[in-house]
C-alpha cells in the first residue's frame, strides 16, 4: 500500500473536482449494466478514502484507524479483480458504453497500485479511446503520470505530487520536461502547474 500522504493527495484531487466529463455521442448502447457494476466499484472505492479524510482533519469518524486502513485495502484488492474482468471482456470502458461512469472506472485503476503491469496494459487501453475523443484526456494524464511514479521515473504532465513534511508545501514529483509541461499540460485540459500545486498548499 502506498503511503498515507500519496493517498491523500488523490482524494483531495477528487473532493477539487477534477473529474472533467468530455461530451459524448449517447449511441443508444449503454451498457447499464456495467454502469451499475462500475459506479458501485467506486463508491466503495471512495468511502474508505473519505474516511481516512475526516481522521486526518480530526473529524469524527465511527471507524478506528486500524479498520479503514484494513478495509481500504481490501476493497482495493477487490476492485482490482474486478477491474481486470472489465478490460477482458470489454476492454476499456469509454463513453460510448458507459457514459460518465467511465471516469469512475479510471478513478479505479489509478489506485491498482501493486499491479503496474495491468495499470500499463489499462493506460495503452484508454489511449485508443481518448484518441476517438471517448475518455478524458485529463484522466489519461494522471493515469500516465501515476504510472511513472510507481515505477521511479519522471512524470510528463506533473499530476503527482509530494508534500515535505516539514514546511507542509507540495510539489510535483521529478518531471521529463519540466520547461514543456504547462504546453503539455495544456494539451490534455490541464491548468498551469504552479496553478495546480496551488489548490493544495491553501
Amino acid at each position: 500500500m502506498k503511503s498515507l500522504i500519496s493517498k491523500a493527495i488523490f482524494i483531495a484531487i477528487l473532493l477539487l473536482g477534477y473529474f472533467i466529463t468530455v461530451p459524448y455521442a449517447q449511441s443508444g448502447k449503454m451498457n447499464t449494466v456495467l454502469i451499475k457494476q462500475i459506479d458501485s466499484m467506486f463508491k466503495s472505492d471512495q468511502f474508505w478514502r473519505k474516511e481516512f479524510v475526516k481522521v486526518q482533519h480530526k473529524e469524527r469518524s465511527v471507524y478506528s484507524d486500524e479498520t479503514i486502513q484494513s478495509k481500504w485495502s481490501e476493497t482495493d484488492s477487490i476492485n482490482e479483480l474486478k477491474a481486470k474482468a472489465i478490460i477482458k471482456k470489454y476492454g476499456y470502458p469509454g463513453y460510448d458504453l458507459v457514459g460518465e461512469s467511465s471516469d469512475n472506472f479510471w478513478a479505479i485503476i489509478q489506485h491498482c497500485d501493486d499491479d503496474i503491469a495491468f495499470q500499463e496494459h489499462v493506460v495503452a487501453l484508454m489511449k485508443k479511446q481518448v484518441d476517438k475523443n471517448n475518455a478524458s484526456k485529463r484522466n489519461y494524464a494522471y493515469l500516465t503520470d501515476r504510472i511513472l511514479v510507481n515505477k521511479n521515473q519522471k512524470q510528463i504532465y506533473g499530476t503527482q505530487l509530494s508534500r515535505d513534511n516539514k514546511t507542509g508545501k507540495f510539489s510535483a514529483f521529478p518531471l521529463k520536461y519540466p520547461k514543456l509541461v504547462d504546453k503539455l499540460r495544456e494539451q490534455v485540459g490541464l491548468e498551469p502547474l504552479a496553478d495546480y500545486i496551488k489548490g493544495f498548499d491553501r
